[in-house]
C-alpha cells in the first residue's frame, strides 16, 4: 500500500513536532479509501507554541532587508520546481487529483506565487506628500505582525503558497492550518521554506479541524486571518476576526455563470466549460457551473460536450494517462450525489453521467444536466463536484440579469467572437474575477477573489502584498512649532 507519512504532524519554529495526545487524523487516498498517513490534531499546547514562535520570529524577519526576504522565497520556488514530481505525487495521494493535473497545477503554481512575491518584496513602497513651508509627511507600509492562514482541501499546496508568499514577503510571520482532509502539502512547504533559509518561526503549520482554526483566529496575537473555504465557514471566521478588529481576506464559494453566445467557437466554449466544471473533478470554487448557452447553439453545444466527455479516462490517479479522478472524500461524494438526485427530482434532464462510478474510491461520473431553470437547486447552490447545468437564453440583457441573480459573485466567463460584447458583458456581471474566451486561469500577477457572499480581499498580484501591510503615517515639521498659548 502506498504511504505518505510525514516526519510529524506539525512544523513549528523550523522543525517537525508531534503530540500523540492530539486527536488522530487519518489521511485517506480518495482513489481507494486506503489510509496513506495518520497525523494528530494540534493540542492547545502546540497551538500556543506555534503562535509564540511566530510572535518571537516576526520582528527580526520584518527587519530583514526586503530583497533578502525575496531571495529566500525565490530559493524556495526553485526547490519546489526541482521536486515538482515528488510534490505532485504527494498532492495526488492527498487529494486524489490525477497526477497529470497535479504536475502542472499545484506545486508548480505554488512556486509561481513564491517567485512572484519574492520579486515584489524589495519594491514595496509607501507614499510622500510635500506640504507648505517645507513640511512633509510620509506613509510607509509596515507588516501586520502574526497572520493566520486557513486552507481548503481542493488545492492544499497552492493555497498554502498563495497565502504564505505575500505574507512573508511583506515581513509578517504566519501560522497556517491546512484542511484536516488534506494535511500533507503544507508540511512540505514549511520544510522547503526552512531549507531555503527562512528563519525558524516565520512559517508554522498546525493541523486540526474547526476548533484549531478558531483558537488561532481568536488569539490576541493574530493580526490578520486569510481563509479559503465555504461561505458558511467564512461567516464564522469573519465574525470572529471582526470581534477582535483583525484584518481579513475571505476567498469563499460561488455559483459562477459561464455565458456562451451563439457566435462563440464551439470547441473553445466546450473546452472552457470542461475546465470550469470537470477539472479537479469539479472541486474548484470559481467553477462556471451555470452554463448559459444562447439558444441557437444549445443543441450543438450539448452534443459536443457529451461527445467530449466520452473521452474521459477515469482510473488510477497516479497513472499519467488518467485525466479524471475521484472526489476528495466519501462525505463529498454523498453530497454531490444528493445534488444529482435533487436535479432529477426537480425536472432537469440528464444528458450524461449522474451515477457513482462502478469502481473503488469516491468517483462520480462527469454529469451534464439540460432543461435547467434558474430556481432549481442545482442552479442555485454550490455543488463542488463534476456537475454541469446548461441553461438556455435568448438575449444579452436577459443573460446578464440571470447571471447576477445569485448571492454569490466569485467568477464569471464569456465566450463570444465579438470582443466588444465580451468586455461589455463581463463588465456588467457582478463577479470579482472574469474570463473572456477562456476559463479558470489564475496567474500569480492577476488578482483573484470575489464579491457579495463570495468574499472580499484578493489573493495574488500586488494588491495581495499590500493587504498584508498597514500604512503608518508620519508628519515631519521643518520649522518652529506655533501654539496659541
Amino acid at each position: 500500500m502506498l504511504r505518505a507519512q510525514p516526519t510529524a504532524s506539525h512544523h513549528i519554529a523550523g522543525a517537525y513536532i508531534d503530540d500523540s495526545e492530539g486527536a488522530p487524523m487519518a489521511c485517506l487516498y480518495p482513489a481507494t479509501g486506503d489510509k496513506v498517513a495518520e497525523l494528530h490534531e494540534a493540542t492547545p499546547a502546540l497551538i500556543e507554541r506555534a503562535l509564540a514562535a511566530a510572535q518571537a520570529a516576526q520582528p527580526e524577519w520584518a527587519a530583514t532587508a526586503p530583497a533578502e526576504r525575496g531571495r529566500i522565497l525565490a530559493r524556495a520556488a526553485a526547490i519546489m520546481r526541482e521536486r515538482n514530481h515528488d510534490l505532485s505525487v504527494l498532492e495526488t495521494l492527498d487529494t486524489g487529483k490525477p497526477l497529470q493535473e497535479t504536475l502542472v497545477a499545484d506545486a508548480a503554481s505554488g512556486a509561481d506565487a513564491l517567485e512572484y512575491f519574492g520579486g515584489l518584496a524589495a519594491g514595496l513602497q509607501g507614499q510622500m506628500l510635500r506640504l507648505a513651508g517645507g513640511d512633509f509627511c510620509y506613509a510607509e507600509r509596515v507588516p501586520l505582525g502574526v497572520c493566520v492562514g486557513i486552507g481548503a482541501w481542493n488545492y492544499p499546496t497552492q493555497i498554502a503558497c498563495w497565502k504564505a508568499a505575500p505574507c512573508l514577503a511583506a515581513g509578517n510571520a504566519m501560522v497556517f492550518k491546512p484542511s484536516e482532509v488534506t494535511p500533507l502539502g503544507a508540511l512540505t512547504l514549511a520544510e522547503i521554506l526552512t531549507e531555503a533559509g527562512l528563519p525558524p518561526g516565520v512559517f508554522n503549520v498546525v493541523q486540526g479541524a474547526g476548533a484549531v482554526g478558531a483558537a488561532l483566529v481568536n488569539d490576541a496575537r493574530t493580526a490578520k486571518v486569510s481563509l479559503t473555504g465555504s461561505v458558511a465557514t467564512g461567516h464564522k471566521v469573519y465574525a470572529a476576526a471582526a470581534a477582535g478588529m483583525k484584518q481579513a481576506t475571505m476567498e469563499l464559494g460561488g455559483k459562477s455563470p459561464l455565458v456562451v453566445f451563439a457566435d462563440a467557437d464551439l470547441e473553445d466554449a466546450v473546452s472552457g466549460a470542461i475546465l470550469g466544471n470537470f477539472y479537479s473533478s469539479g472541486q474548484i470554487c470559481s467553477n462556471g457551473t451555470r452554463v448559459f448557452v444562447e439558444r441557437p447553439l444549445r443543441g450543438a453545444f450539448v452534443a459536443r460536450m457529451v461527445e467530449r466527455l466520452a473521452g474521459v479516462v477515469m482510473g488510477d490517479p497516479l497513472d499519467e494517462a488518467t485525466n479524471f479522478g475521484p472526489l476528495v472524500s466519501e462525505r463529498q461524494l454523498e453530497s454531490v450525489m444528493g445534488f444529482i438526485r435533487k436535479g432529477e427530482a426537480e425536472g432537469a434532464t440528464l444528458a450524461c453521467g449522474g451515477h457513482r462510478a462502478n469502481r473503488p474510491g469516491w468517483f462520480v461520473e462527469p454529469t451534464v444536466f439540460t432543461d435547467v431553470t434558474d430556481e432549481m437547486t442545482i442552479a442555485r447552490e454550490e455543488i463542488f463536484g463534476p456537475v454541469l447545468s446548461v441553461l438556455d437564453f435568448d438575449s444579452e440583457e436577459e443573460v446578464i440579469a440571470r447571471a447576477n441573480a445569485t448571492p454569490y459573485g466569485l467568477a464569471a466567463g464569456v465566450f463570444t467572437a465579438d470582443l466588444a460584447r465580451g468586455h461589455r458583458v463581463i463588465g456588467r456581471i457582478q463577479a470579482g474575477t472574469g474570463w473572456i474566451n477562456t476559463y479558470n486561469l489564475t496567474p500569480a500577477g492577476m488578482p483573484f477573489g470575489g464579491m457579495k457572499l463570495s468574499g472580499f480581499g484578493r489573493e495574488n498580484a500586488a494588491v495581495a502584498l499590500e493587504s498584508y501591510t498597514q500604512l503608518k503615517s508620519t508628519y515631519v515639521a521643518t520649522g518652529p512649532v506655533e501654539a496659541p498659548f
